[in-house]
Protein backbone atom coordinates (compact mmCIF):
# COMPACT_ATOMS: atom_id res chain seq x y z
CA UNK A 1 0.00 0.00 0.00
CA UNK A 2 3.12 2.33 1.03
CA UNK A 3 4.56 1.38 -2.78
CA UNK A 4 0.75 2.40 -3.77
CA UNK A 5 0.82 5.94 -2.77
CA UNK A 6 4.35 6.65 -3.25
CA UNK A 7 3.49 5.93 -7.13
CA UNK A 8 0.41 7.86 -6.89
CA UNK A 9 1.41 10.30 -4.64
CA UNK A 10 5.07 11.02 -6.81
CA UNK A 11 2.90 11.25 -10.43
CA UNK A 12 1.00 13.82 -9.22
CA UNK A 13 3.37 15.71 -7.95
CA UNK A 14 5.64 15.03 -10.63
CA UNK A 15 2.60 16.43 -13.51
CA UNK A 16 1.94 19.38 -10.84
CA UNK A 17 5.62 20.40 -10.81
CA UNK A 18 6.44 20.05 -15.14
CA UNK A 19 2.98 22.03 -15.67
CA UNK A 20 4.11 24.60 -13.37
CA UNK A 21 7.45 25.03 -14.83
CA UNK A 22 5.61 25.26 -18.21
CA UNK A 23 3.13 28.16 -17.16
CA UNK A 24 5.53 29.78 -15.40
CA UNK A 25 7.56 30.00 -18.81
CA UNK A 26 4.69 30.97 -20.92
CA UNK A 27 3.38 33.26 -18.45
CA UNK A 28 6.77 35.21 -18.61
CA UNK A 29 7.04 35.07 -22.58
CA UNK A 30 3.64 36.78 -22.32
CA UNK A 31 5.00 39.75 -20.29
CA UNK A 32 8.05 40.05 -22.91
CA UNK A 33 6.17 40.12 -26.05
CA UNK A 34 2.59 41.38 -24.94
CA UNK A 35 1.87 42.05 -28.84
CA UNK A 36 2.00 37.75 -29.73
CA UNK A 37 -0.80 36.61 -28.06
CA UNK A 38 0.31 33.07 -28.59
CA UNK A 39 1.87 32.36 -25.08
CA UNK A 40 -1.43 33.83 -23.35
CA UNK A 41 -3.33 31.33 -25.65
CA UNK A 42 -1.06 28.48 -24.79
CA UNK A 43 -1.79 29.09 -21.20
CA UNK A 44 -5.36 27.17 -21.93
CA UNK A 45 -3.63 23.79 -22.49
CA UNK A 46 -2.88 23.61 -18.78
CA UNK A 47 -5.85 21.07 -18.22
CA UNK A 48 -4.78 18.79 -21.19
CA UNK A 49 -1.07 19.32 -20.72
CA UNK A 50 -1.88 18.02 -16.56
CA UNK A 51 -3.99 14.90 -18.22
CA UNK A 52 -1.02 13.77 -20.65
CA UNK A 53 1.86 14.08 -18.04
CA UNK A 54 -0.37 12.50 -14.95
CA UNK A 55 -1.31 9.20 -17.59
CA UNK A 56 1.97 8.88 -19.17
CA UNK A 57 3.50 8.34 -15.80
CA UNK A 58 1.14 6.28 -13.70
CA UNK A 59 1.32 4.21 -17.50
CA UNK A 60 5.15 4.02 -17.18
CA UNK A 61 5.16 3.65 -13.19
CA UNK A 62 1.54 1.35 -12.11
CA UNK A 63 3.76 -1.98 -12.50
CA UNK A 64 5.99 -0.41 -9.81
CA UNK A 65 2.98 -0.57 -7.07
CA UNK A 66 3.26 -4.46 -6.65
CA UNK A 67 -0.23 -3.88 -5.43
CA UNK A 68 -2.13 -7.63 -5.70
CA UNK A 69 -5.06 -6.05 -7.42
CA UNK A 70 -3.23 -4.01 -10.07
CA UNK A 71 -1.01 -7.35 -10.79
CA UNK A 72 -3.88 -9.20 -11.05
CA UNK A 73 -5.88 -6.74 -13.84
CA UNK A 74 -2.04 -5.35 -15.07
CA UNK A 75 -3.18 -5.84 -18.70
CA UNK A 76 -6.72 -4.12 -18.76
CA UNK A 77 -5.25 -1.46 -16.20
CA UNK A 78 -2.58 -0.48 -19.03
CA UNK A 79 -4.96 -0.48 -21.81
CA UNK A 80 -7.25 1.87 -20.27
CA UNK A 81 -4.07 4.07 -19.33
CA UNK A 82 -3.28 4.12 -23.05
CA UNK A 83 -6.62 4.64 -24.26
CA UNK A 84 -6.73 7.49 -21.58
CA UNK A 85 -3.45 8.78 -22.72
CA UNK A 86 -4.37 8.73 -26.56
CA UNK A 87 -7.55 10.64 -26.06
CA UNK A 88 -5.92 13.39 -23.72
CA UNK A 89 -3.08 13.33 -26.10
CA UNK A 90 -5.50 14.34 -29.02
CA UNK A 91 -6.95 17.01 -26.41
CA UNK A 92 -3.76 18.54 -26.05
CA UNK A 93 -2.40 18.72 -29.89
CA UNK A 94 -6.27 20.03 -30.52
CA UNK A 95 -5.55 22.70 -28.06
CA UNK A 96 -2.56 23.61 -29.04
CA UNK A 97 -3.34 24.08 -32.87
CA UNK A 98 -6.52 26.15 -31.69
CA UNK A 99 -4.13 28.77 -29.99
CA UNK A 100 -1.82 28.83 -32.90
CA UNK A 101 -4.65 29.15 -35.36
CA UNK A 102 -6.16 31.71 -32.87
CA UNK A 103 -3.05 33.64 -32.34
CA UNK A 104 -2.56 33.95 -36.19
CA UNK A 105 -5.63 35.01 -36.96
CA UNK A 106 -5.51 37.92 -33.99
CA UNK A 107 -2.23 39.61 -35.58
CA UNK A 108 -3.60 39.71 -38.78
CA UNK A 109 -6.95 41.13 -38.21
CA UNK A 110 -4.86 43.47 -35.72
CA UNK A 111 -2.91 44.84 -38.83
CA UNK A 112 -4.98 44.92 -41.80
CA UNK A 113 -7.72 47.82 -42.70
CA UNK A 114 -9.39 45.51 -45.11
CA UNK A 115 -12.98 44.19 -43.38
CA UNK A 116 -13.63 41.94 -45.95
CA UNK A 117 -9.94 40.31 -46.17
CA UNK A 118 -10.14 39.65 -42.16
CA UNK A 119 -13.65 38.17 -42.80
CA UNK A 120 -12.47 35.93 -45.45
CA UNK A 121 -9.47 34.86 -43.57
CA UNK A 122 -11.56 34.01 -40.28
CA UNK A 123 -14.23 31.92 -42.44
CA UNK A 124 -11.02 30.00 -43.34
CA UNK A 125 -9.46 29.54 -40.34
CA UNK A 126 -12.51 28.74 -38.94
CA UNK A 127 -12.96 26.02 -41.38
CA UNK A 128 -9.39 24.31 -40.98
CA UNK A 129 -9.75 23.82 -37.08
CA UNK A 130 -12.42 22.05 -37.71
CA UNK A 131 -10.72 19.86 -40.22
CA UNK A 132 -7.51 20.20 -37.72
CA UNK A 133 -10.18 18.66 -35.09
CA UNK A 134 -11.57 16.50 -37.37
CA UNK A 135 -8.37 14.98 -38.63
CA UNK A 136 -6.97 14.64 -34.79
CA UNK A 137 -10.12 12.96 -33.72
CA UNK A 138 -9.91 10.47 -36.57
CA UNK A 139 -6.22 9.11 -35.90
CA UNK A 140 -6.94 9.39 -31.78
CA UNK A 141 -10.04 6.76 -32.64
CA UNK A 142 -7.95 4.82 -35.14
CA UNK A 143 -4.63 4.72 -32.19
CA UNK A 144 -7.07 3.47 -30.02
CA UNK A 145 -8.84 0.59 -31.75
CA UNK A 146 -5.39 -0.31 -32.56
CA UNK A 147 -4.28 -1.27 -28.93
CA UNK A 148 -6.65 -3.98 -28.68
CA UNK A 149 -5.05 -6.80 -30.46
CA UNK A 150 -8.14 -8.90 -31.41
CA UNK A 151 -8.46 -6.05 -34.15
CA UNK A 152 -5.16 -5.98 -35.44
CA UNK A 153 -5.89 -9.64 -36.64
CA UNK A 154 -9.70 -8.10 -38.12
CA UNK A 155 -7.74 -5.12 -39.86
CA UNK A 156 -5.60 -7.42 -42.26
CA UNK A 157 -9.27 -8.97 -43.20
CA UNK A 158 -11.23 -5.35 -43.90
CA UNK A 159 -8.25 -4.25 -45.91
CA UNK A 160 -9.37 -7.01 -48.40
CA UNK A 161 -12.95 -5.46 -48.95
CA UNK A 162 -11.82 -1.97 -47.96
CA UNK A 163 -12.69 -0.36 -51.79
CA UNK A 164 -16.18 -2.32 -51.82
CA UNK A 165 -17.17 -0.54 -48.41
CA UNK A 166 -15.45 2.51 -49.81
CA UNK A 167 -17.93 2.87 -52.36
CA UNK A 168 -20.76 1.65 -51.44
CA UNK A 169 -20.13 4.20 -48.14
CA UNK A 170 -19.59 7.16 -51.04
CA UNK A 171 -22.83 5.83 -52.72
CA UNK A 172 -24.80 6.22 -49.11
CA UNK A 173 -22.98 9.30 -48.08
CA UNK A 174 -23.55 11.15 -51.73
CA UNK A 175 -25.25 13.99 -50.27
CA UNK A 176 -22.85 14.64 -47.00
CA UNK A 177 -20.06 14.71 -49.21
CA UNK A 178 -21.22 17.08 -51.29
CA UNK A 179 -21.78 18.96 -48.53
CA UNK A 180 -18.08 18.69 -47.14
CA UNK A 181 -16.27 19.54 -50.93
CA UNK A 182 -19.26 22.64 -50.87
CA UNK A 183 -17.35 23.84 -47.57
CA UNK A 184 -14.00 23.88 -49.41
CA UNK A 185 -15.12 25.78 -51.82
CA UNK A 186 -16.96 28.66 -50.37
CA UNK A 187 -14.02 28.65 -47.45
CA UNK A 188 -10.85 29.09 -50.30
CA UNK A 189 -13.15 30.27 -52.66
CA UNK A 190 -14.38 33.46 -51.02
CA UNK A 191 -18.03 33.10 -52.21
CA UNK A 192 -18.98 33.90 -48.84
CA UNK A 193 -17.51 34.58 -45.49
CA UNK A 194 -18.17 35.08 -41.57
CA UNK A 195 -19.83 38.44 -41.14
CA UNK A 196 -21.39 39.05 -44.53
CA UNK A 197 -24.45 40.49 -45.41
CA UNK A 198 -26.71 38.11 -47.49
CA UNK A 199 -29.91 37.94 -49.01
CA UNK A 200 -30.96 34.15 -49.77
CA UNK A 201 -34.81 32.62 -49.75
CA UNK A 202 -35.97 36.16 -50.00
CA UNK A 203 -34.80 36.59 -46.26
CA UNK A 204 -32.15 38.83 -44.89
CA UNK A 205 -29.90 38.12 -42.63
CA UNK A 206 -25.77 38.21 -41.67
CA UNK A 207 -23.99 34.50 -41.78
CA UNK A 208 -23.09 33.82 -38.60
CA UNK A 209 -21.45 30.34 -39.07
CA UNK A 210 -19.92 28.66 -41.50
CA UNK A 211 -18.90 24.66 -40.81
CA UNK A 212 -17.70 21.96 -43.26
CA UNK A 213 -21.36 20.97 -43.84
CA UNK A 214 -24.05 23.57 -43.17
CA UNK A 215 -23.70 27.34 -42.94
CA UNK A 216 -26.09 29.35 -40.64
CA UNK A 217 -27.73 33.05 -41.24
CA UNK A 218 -28.90 35.29 -38.44
CA UNK A 219 -31.49 37.12 -39.70
CA UNK A 220 -32.65 40.77 -38.28
CA UNK A 221 -35.29 39.40 -35.85
CA UNK A 222 -33.31 37.02 -34.22
CA UNK A 223 -33.65 34.12 -36.40
CA UNK A 224 -31.45 31.24 -36.90
CA UNK A 225 -31.51 29.84 -40.71
CA UNK A 226 -29.46 27.13 -40.79
CA UNK A 227 -28.57 25.76 -44.86
CA UNK A 228 -26.49 22.83 -46.67
CA UNK A 229 -23.12 24.72 -47.82
CA UNK A 230 -24.27 22.93 -51.12
CA UNK A 231 -27.20 25.39 -51.46
CA UNK A 232 -24.47 28.43 -51.78
CA UNK A 233 -22.57 26.91 -54.89
CA UNK A 234 -25.60 25.84 -56.49
CA UNK A 235 -28.28 28.58 -56.54
CA UNK A 236 -27.94 32.46 -56.97
CA UNK A 237 -28.13 34.19 -53.76
CA UNK A 238 -27.05 38.40 -52.75
CA UNK A 239 -24.27 38.90 -51.14
CA UNK A 240 -24.16 42.87 -50.11
CA UNK A 241 -21.03 42.75 -48.60
CA UNK A 242 -19.13 41.90 -51.63
CA UNK A 243 -16.78 43.78 -52.90
CA UNK A 244 -17.18 46.62 -50.05
CA UNK A 245 -19.51 46.57 -46.85
CA UNK A 246 -20.74 50.33 -47.88
CA UNK A 247 -24.28 50.59 -49.68
CA UNK A 248 -26.73 52.28 -52.24
CA UNK A 249 -30.73 52.18 -50.53
CA UNK A 250 -33.71 53.85 -52.15
CA UNK A 251 -36.44 55.30 -51.08
CA UNK A 252 -39.78 55.40 -53.10
CA UNK A 253 -42.43 58.27 -52.80
CA UNK A 254 -46.17 57.89 -54.62
CA UNK A 255 -47.56 61.66 -54.44
CA UNK A 256 -49.53 63.85 -56.63
CA UNK A 257 -48.50 65.95 -59.45
CA UNK A 258 -48.54 69.09 -57.93
CA UNK A 259 -45.96 67.76 -55.11
CA UNK A 260 -43.00 70.29 -55.15
CA UNK A 261 -39.80 68.17 -55.95
CA UNK A 262 -37.15 70.89 -55.45
CA UNK A 263 -38.74 71.81 -51.79
CA UNK A 264 -38.60 67.59 -51.24
CA UNK A 265 -34.71 67.68 -52.93
CA UNK A 266 -33.88 70.68 -50.28
CA UNK A 267 -35.45 68.82 -47.49
CA UNK A 268 -34.13 65.54 -48.17
CA UNK A 269 -30.51 67.67 -47.75
CA UNK A 270 -31.39 69.03 -44.49
CA UNK A 271 -32.36 65.18 -43.29
CA UNK A 272 -29.21 63.57 -44.51
CA UNK A 273 -27.06 66.70 -42.99
CA UNK A 274 -28.58 65.61 -39.62
CA UNK A 275 -28.70 61.40 -40.25
CA UNK A 276 -25.80 59.73 -38.09
CA UNK A 277 -26.30 57.14 -40.36
CA UNK A 278 -25.69 58.96 -43.79
CA UNK A 279 -21.87 58.35 -45.00
CA UNK A 280 -21.95 61.81 -47.00
CA UNK A 281 -20.96 59.83 -50.26
CA UNK A 282 -23.76 60.46 -52.52
CA UNK A 283 -27.81 61.41 -52.37
CA UNK A 284 -30.25 62.43 -54.92
CA UNK A 285 -33.97 63.01 -55.31
CA UNK A 286 -35.30 62.58 -58.68
CA UNK A 287 -38.68 61.42 -60.80
CA UNK A 288 -38.52 58.34 -62.00
CA UNK A 289 -42.17 58.06 -63.04
CA UNK A 290 -45.68 58.85 -63.90
CA UNK A 291 -48.85 57.88 -64.17
CA UNK A 292 -52.70 59.71 -64.62
CA UNK A 293 -52.78 60.14 -61.33
CA UNK A 294 -49.56 60.47 -59.53
CA UNK A 295 -45.75 60.47 -59.98
CA UNK A 296 -43.10 58.40 -58.67
CA UNK A 297 -40.14 60.25 -56.93
CA UNK A 298 -36.98 58.34 -55.64
CA UNK A 299 -34.76 59.15 -52.89
CA UNK A 300 -31.11 57.74 -53.30
CA UNK A 301 -28.96 57.69 -50.22
CA UNK A 302 -25.81 55.62 -49.00
CA UNK A 303 -24.11 54.19 -45.77
CA UNK A 304 -21.15 52.25 -44.73
CA UNK A 305 -23.03 49.10 -44.60
CA UNK A 306 -26.57 47.56 -44.58
CA UNK A 307 -27.69 48.47 -40.92
CA UNK A 308 -26.82 52.15 -41.68
CA UNK A 309 -28.59 52.09 -45.06
CA UNK A 310 -31.66 50.59 -43.42
CA UNK A 311 -31.57 53.31 -40.73
CA UNK A 312 -31.42 56.12 -43.46
CA UNK A 313 -33.80 54.90 -45.57
CA UNK A 314 -36.00 54.68 -42.57
CA UNK A 315 -35.19 58.18 -41.60
CA UNK A 316 -35.74 60.19 -44.98
CA UNK A 317 -39.00 58.36 -45.62
CA UNK A 318 -40.59 59.03 -41.96
CA UNK A 319 -39.62 62.75 -42.16
CA UNK A 320 -39.95 63.08 -45.48
CA UNK A 321 -43.83 62.53 -45.68
CA UNK A 322 -44.10 63.96 -42.08
CA UNK A 323 -42.87 67.14 -43.78
CA UNK A 324 -45.05 66.47 -46.63
CA UNK A 325 -47.95 66.37 -44.64
CA UNK A 326 -47.38 69.47 -42.45
CA UNK A 327 -46.38 71.70 -45.03
CA UNK A 328 -47.55 70.65 -48.58
CA UNK A 329 -50.61 68.54 -47.91
CA UNK A 330 -51.56 68.75 -51.32
CA UNK A 331 -49.03 67.21 -52.77
CA UNK A 332 -50.17 63.46 -50.93
CA UNK A 333 -51.97 61.38 -53.80
CA UNK A 334 -55.80 62.21 -53.87
CA UNK A 335 -58.28 59.98 -55.29
CA UNK A 336 -60.37 62.19 -57.80
CA UNK A 337 -64.47 61.49 -56.94
CA UNK A 338 -67.73 62.49 -59.32
CA UNK A 339 -71.31 62.16 -59.36
CA UNK A 340 -72.47 59.28 -60.79
CA UNK A 341 -74.16 59.08 -63.76
CA UNK A 342 -77.76 57.43 -64.23
CA UNK A 343 -78.16 54.21 -66.01
CA UNK A 344 -80.23 54.38 -69.17
CA UNK A 345 -83.20 52.73 -69.35
CA UNK A 346 -84.02 49.85 -71.70
CA UNK A 347 -80.32 49.99 -71.76
CA UNK A 348 -79.92 53.06 -74.12
CA UNK A 349 -81.39 56.71 -73.81
CA UNK A 350 -85.09 57.01 -74.67
CA UNK A 351 -84.77 60.24 -77.23
CA UNK A 352 -81.69 58.21 -78.77
CA UNK A 353 -82.81 57.25 -82.39
CA UNK A 354 -82.42 53.92 -83.65
CA UNK A 355 -78.84 52.82 -84.98
CA UNK A 356 -78.13 52.97 -88.41
CA UNK A 357 -77.50 49.99 -90.49
CA UNK A 358 -73.93 51.02 -90.60
CA UNK A 359 -73.29 50.71 -86.96
CA UNK A 360 -74.73 47.20 -87.13
CA UNK A 361 -73.55 45.31 -89.53
CA UNK A 362 -70.63 46.82 -91.78
CA UNK A 363 -70.09 50.15 -93.73
CA UNK A 364 -71.73 48.59 -96.84
CA UNK A 365 -74.98 48.22 -94.64
CA UNK A 366 -76.40 50.93 -96.78
CA UNK A 367 -76.64 48.64 -99.62
CA UNK A 368 -78.98 46.39 -98.13
CA UNK A 369 -81.69 48.86 -97.27
CA UNK A 370 -84.36 47.94 -99.69
CA UNK A 371 -87.39 49.56 -98.93
CA UNK A 372 -89.44 51.29 -95.98
CA UNK A 373 -91.40 47.99 -95.87
CA UNK A 374 -88.41 45.70 -95.81
CA UNK A 375 -86.31 44.31 -92.69
CA UNK A 376 -82.72 45.68 -92.66
CA UNK A 377 -79.95 42.66 -93.07
CA UNK A 378 -77.75 42.61 -90.73
CA UNK A 379 -75.54 39.89 -91.50
CA UNK A 380 -76.79 38.03 -88.87
CA UNK A 381 -78.50 35.29 -90.43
Amino acid sequence: MVRLLLVLGGSVLLTLLVVWLADLLLRRADVRHPDTPLWGLLRRCRVPLQAVMLTAVLRGTYRETRWDPVQEHEAGIGQVLSLILIGAGAWLVTMIASAVVESTFARYASTSRDAARVRRVRTQVTLIMRIVTAVVAVVAVAAMLLTFPALRTIGTSMLASAGIIGIVAGIAAQSTLGNLFAGFQIAFGDMVRIGDTVVVDGEWGVVEEVTLTFLAVRTWDERRITMPVSYFTSKPFENWSRGGAQMTGTVFFHLDHSAPVPAMRDKLKEILAESPAWDGRDWSLAVTDTTPSTIQVRAVVTAKDADDVWTVRCTVREQLLAWLTEEHPHALPRVSVADAVPAPRNGRRQDAPPPRPSEVHSNNADAYQKGADEPVRTGRG
